[in-house]
């Protein structure tokens, strides 16, 4: 566009970017096996495997390819795809768990629990894309009865004033790990700890097993797992505050939802949600989410993305559970910090293609095939690229997952209503949708066949609505948060407009003050600017920074506090 002059939100050009990530960053000697380890900083780059290439993230990669390849409608990287696909098939073993073929870089071969929380995704995809995929049934079957097998039962309280029978299931695994020669050793451990909140990861995916495939013991097992972590397991205090890993702790907040969904047990919303509203408040208005919670002094927090597609996650469970003020969260976490923890600039890199692939270690094109990343720990104004995990694969499979969920829910067709949930350019089969954030508050709406148009109204467009029917002003009814245009016929243009200038607004960060500046709901810069990757450098009339490798240093990372005074310029 010639007057666009600021980047806009497009999640397909996200996607492109992490397919390409997603079907480079593999060992094409192994069948693609993931690399998980990127040292971008180092002279020259490289990438390394590690024993989760083949543990987690053979699944969870899994279901990021698919997501973006749906989001596409693309056959690209479907080779790709059948090869992580091949890697979730092997290395099956007892109790139906999933363990790691023994590679030169693998150590003591075991299962771990939390894993089996990225690998039960990947199967249930298999299974609702193709039903009769009775390799990825079977395996998704014998992996969730497994699992039961293997909790403890805590039936009766034993207690000084009695025994008494528990009313609810309450399941807790013995240990975080379960070797594949030995089964539970307690004299081993991951070193990790909360082991009830890790473990619990696969949550949200046996719900969804039992939504598919109306497996009971699935949502046996996620109930009972539910009752320990929100009983005994004392994690939680009354108002749903806790200390530790981030991600874990939202992951289970968006499959409590779910499980109080499916079951109608409103306990378990509310106390998702309590979950979340707790993350939320250490979090930033733009959606940076720390990684962990009380865990590290405030101003050696980062930003993990996997934390960020939890929350998108469990905000599109809490609007499906009725709270229609978490999509404000959705939008504004995914057209922000998701997008922005994404690497789309390597020209700092040093690659050296002469070195050959050898002993795990990968060199060739790394400053290309890097691009598309996300990033595992970033700042609230740029990305370290010292730092570990500067580039993650854990995050590379959990991101694309929030980009389907938005991109999916962004524009619906609903009773006869085309629904504008989130502003962004997107075509489906009943109308083609074009917004002009963050240049101007535009939102054009162009139906392929006579139905109604509903916009959703955000905080950020004010007061000053003005809709136009092929150009031509109108008053649109309002229904709660949404405007709606009666009657459109196919062809027909319906536009939504209001004012939009630049908002900027001071928001505390770690016992520190940024001048985040807003045009609607999108932030286009923030001050001061970080060094290294700098974040939200939207404005297309000023030069990207582009660090030198000289100066890549270590840096640490933020949790954010209330937004203040906000000012116009």
């Amino acid at each position: 566009m010639s007057n666009q002059t600021y980047e806009k939100f497009e999640p397909l050009h996200n996607a492109r970017l992490v397919l390409g990530y997603l079907t480079s960053m593999v060992d094409e000697k192994i069948d693609n096996l993931p690399y998980w380890l990127i040292l971008p900083h180092k002279k020259p780059a490289e990438a390394a495997h590690c024993r989760v290439d083949d543990a987690e993230l053979v699944g969870s990669w899994y279901e990021a390819i698919d997501a973006v390849r749906s989001m596409l409608g693309t056959e690209e990287g479907a080779a790709v795809q059948e090869s992580f696909r091949r890697h979730v098939m092997k290395s099956w073993g007892e109790h139906g768990l999933r363990f790691h073929e023994p590679y030169p870089w693998t150590h003591t071969n075991h299962s771990s629990f939390h894993e089996m929380g990225y690998i039960l995704p990947a199967l249930n995809r298999m299974v609702e894309k193709n039903p009769g995929d009775a390799e990825a049934e079977t395996r998704a079957s014998e992996l969730v009865r497994g699992m039961r097998s293997l909790v403890i039962e805590r039936k009766v309280r034993t207690f000084w004033s009695g025994d008494f029978a528990e009313k609810e299931p309450i399941y807790e695994f013995p240990n975080d790990v379960y070797l594949k020669d030995g089964g539970f050793d307690l004299t081993r451990h991951t070193g990790r700890g909360e082991h009830a909140i890790r473990n619990a990861i696969m949550l949200h995916s046996l719900v969804r097993r039992y939504e598919i495939a109306h497996d009971e013991v699935a949502l046996d097992l996620a109930t009972g797992l539910a009752n320990h972590l929100l009983g005994p397991s004392r994690y939680f205090n009354y108002k749903m505050e806790f200390f530790g890993h981030v991600h874990s702790a939202g992951w289970v907040a968006s499959g409590l939802v779910r499980l109080g969904r499916v079951t109608g047990n409103l306990r378990y919303i509310k106390t998702g949600k309590g979950i979340y509203d707790y993350i939320r408040s250490l979090s930033s208005s733009f959606g940076w989410v720390p990684e962990y919670a009380q865990w590290h002094p405030h101003h050696e927090e980062h930003c993990e993305t996997c934390c960020i597609k939890d929350m998108i996650e469990c905000a599109n469970e809490l609007i499906l559970a009725g709270y229609e003020e978490y999509w404000t969260d959705m939008a504004l976490f995914a057209r922000n910090q998701l997008v922005e923890n994404q690497v789309k600039v390597s020209s700092y890199v040093v690659t050296d293609n002469t070195l050959p692939d050898s002993d795990g270690l990968t060199y060739r094109d790394i400053d290309k095939r890097m691009i598309g990343g996300f990033t595992g720990g970033s700042l609230v104004n740029s990305i370290s690229l010292s730092k570990f995990r500067s580039i993650a694969g854990c995050c590379v499979g959990m991101a694309p997952v929030a980009l389907e969920i938005v991109w999916t829910r962004a524009v619906e067709f609903q009773e006869g209503t085309v629904v504008v949930q989130i502003p962004v350019d997107k075509d489906t089969e009943e109308a083609t949708v074009r917004m002009d954030y963050p240049n101007t508050g535009r939102i054009t709406v162009t139906p392929k066949r006579h139905c109604h148009v509903a916009i959703r109204l955000y905080g950020w467009m004010g007061g000053e609505l003005h809709g136009r029917m092929n150009g031509k002003g109108c008053t649109p009814d309002r229904e709660g948060n949404l405007v709606v245009f009666r009657h459109v016929a196919a062809g027909d243009v319906v536009e939504l407009e209001h004012p939009l200038e630049t908002a900027v607004v001071k928001e505390t960060v770690r016992g520190e003050e940024y001048s985040v500046s807003w045009r609607g709901c999108d932030v286009i810069d923030i001050l001061p600017r970080g060094e290294h990757l700098r974040l939200y450098q939207r404005d297309l009339r000023i030069p990207k920074y582009v660090p030198s490798a000289e100066n890549v240093q270590f840096s640490g990372a933020a949790n954010y506090g209330p937004t203040q005074q906000a000012q116009k310029k």
